[in-house]
C-alpha cells in the first residue's frame, strides 16, 4: 500500500489530490479539476480540497444556521420529533455519501451539494414556496423555486452580497436537485461552465417546467438521495401524527420497499448501488422505480395534501402577501426604519443593491426567514388567527 508524507499543508493537498485519482471511480469528480467563478490563490496553510472548503463555507453560512427553524412538511404542530429542514439535509448528506462511497465518488462534493441544496427554502416549506412564487411572478421577476434560490443565496446574497464563491460543481448540483421529479435513471450533462449555470438559472425562473440535469454523478446521487431521505421519513412522521396508519401503505410498495423508513432507505440505497456500480449514470431498477413513483403518489394524496394539516393555509397566504407588499413599499419609499432595511439591507454591499430590483430583494429577504421570524414580522391581526394543529 502506498504511504504519504504529510509534512506540509501544500504537500498534503497535493497528496490528497493524487490519492483521489488512485482510489475514486473514473466517473468521479476530482478535486483538482474543480472550478470557481473567481480564482482563489492557494493558501500555504490550507490543506483542504476545494469541495471540502465548500462544505465548510456552507456550514458557516447564516442561511445554513436558519435551517434549524424551517418547515420540512409539517408546521405549527407541537411535536418535538417531527422532521425539520435541518435534519432533512443531514439525512440527504448521509444517504448520498453512503451511495457515493460504494460507487467511488467524491464524498466532499456530495456533502457540499447535500448540505446546501435546500438553503433557498421559504418559511412553511413547499406551501410557502407556492405563495412566494405567485407574488414573484406577479411582480415580473419570474417564478420562485427553492433550488434556484439556494444558488442565489450562496452565490449572491451571503457575506453581505458577495457570496461564497463556491465551485461550479457544487452550485450545479444544488440547482439541479429536485426530489419531486421522479427519475428512474439520471445521466450527468457534463459540458457546463458558469455561463451555462447562469443561463439555466434564468431559464428555470421563467420556465419552471424546464428539465435540468446535474453535470456530475455526485449531483445525480444527491438528487436521488433527496427522495430516499424523505419518502419513508414523511410516512413515519405522518403515522406519528395519526394522519395515516402503517397498514394503509400500498401493498405493491410494501412488497418492494418495506413499510418502515429504515427498510425503505436500505432497499433504495442497495438498489441504486447495485444498478449504478461502475456505470456513467445513477439508476433504480425498473421495479423499484415503479414502487417509488407509487409511494410518492400515495404520500402526495394522503400526507402533503391532507386537509387536516392545511387549516392555516389561507392565513399563511395572506401573511406572505402582507410581507411582500409591505417590504416592497418600504424599499420604494426608502424607509430606513423598516425591518427590511434594519434586518437585511443595512449589511449589504452597495453592489448587491444595484444588481437586483426591489422585488428581487424582497424575495431574498422573505425566503431567508425562519418560520418563527416570519410570523413575528406579521401584524397581530394576522398572527392571532394562526391555530396550532392539534393531532392526537
Amino acid at each position: 500500500m502506498e504511504t504519504f508524507d504529510f509534512s506540509t499543508p501544500l504537500t498534503i493537498r497535493g497528496l490528497l489530490d493524487k490519492r483521489e485519482r488512485s482510489i475514486l471511480s473514473r466517473f468521479a469528480s476530482y478535486s483538482d479539476s474543480a472550478s470557481r467563478r473567481q480564482a482563489e490563490a492557494k493558501m500555504e496553510n490550507d490543506y483542504r480540497p476545494p469541495f471540502s472548503v465548500d462544505v465548510d463555507r456552507i456550514l458557516h453560512s447564516r442561511a445554513y444556521t436558519r435551517y434549524i427553524d424551517k418547515t420540512q412538511v409539517f408546521y405549527l404542530i407541537e411535536n418535538d420529533h417531527i422532521t425539520h429542514r435541518v435534519l432533512h439535509v443531514q439525512l440527504v448528506s448521509k444517504i448520498a455519501r453512503t451511495i457515493g462511497r460504494f460507487l467511488g465518488l467524491n464524498e466532499d462534493l456530495i456533502e457540499a451539494i447535500a448540505l446546501g441544496h435546500d438553503i433557498g427554502h421559504t418559511p412553511f416549506g413547499h406551501e410557502g414556496e407556492i405563495y412566494l412564487s405567485e407574488l414573484c411572478h406577479k411582480s415580473g421577476i419570474g417564478y420562485f423555486l427553492h433550488n434556484v434560490q439556494s444558488v442565489q443565496f450562496l452565490d449572491q446574497v451571503e457575506r453581505n452580497g458577495m457570496g461564497w464563491n463556491l465551485c461550479l460543481e457544487t452550485l450545479d448540483g444544488i440547482l439541479c436537485h429536485d426530489g419531486e421529479i421522479h427519475n428512474q435513471r439520471l445521466t450527468p450533462f457534463d459540458r457546463k461552465n458558469f455561463s451555462i449555470l447562469d443561463q439555466e438559472r434564468e431559464t428555470k425562473k421563467y420556465r419552471p417546467e424546464t428539465a435540468l440535469h446535474p453535470m456530475t454523478l455526485e449531483g445525480c446521487v444527491v438528487r436521488m438521495a433527496d427522495t430516499i431521505s424523505y419518502i419513508g421519513r414523511d410516512i413515519e412522521d405522518a403515522i406519528r401524527l395519526s394522519l395515516i396508519d402503517r397498514d394503509e401503505i400500498p401493498q405493491t410498495c410494501v412488497q418492494h420497499l418495506g413499510n418502515t423508513n429504515g427498510t425503505i432507505v436500505f432497499r433504495l440505497v442497495t438498489d441504486i448501488i447495485q444498478n449504478s456500480a461502475d456505470q456513467p449514470f445513477i439508476a433504480f431498477s425498473p421495479a423499484i422505480s415503479r414502487a417509488v413513483e407509487a409511494l410518492k403518489a400515495f404520500n402526495l394524496e394522503r400526507i402533503y395534501l391532507n386537509p387536516r394539516i392545511k387549516c392555516n393555509s389561507s392565513i399563511i397566504r395572506r401573511m406572505f402577501e402582507y410581507m411582500f407588499e409591505s417590504c416592497l413599499a418600504d424599499i420604494q419609499a426608502g424607509n430606513a426604519s423598516s425591518i427590511i432595511f434594519s434586518g437585511f439591507l443595512k449589511e449589504k454591499q452597495s453592489d448587491y443593491l444595484s444588481r437586483f430590483q426591489p422585488p428581487e430583494i424582497v424575495r431574498d429577504y422573505i425566503s431567508g426567514m425562519t418560520d418563527s421570524y416570519f410570523i413575528r414580522q406579521c401584524p397581530e391581526s394576522l398572527r392571532s388567527k394562526l391555530q396550532p394543529i392539534s393531532i392526537p
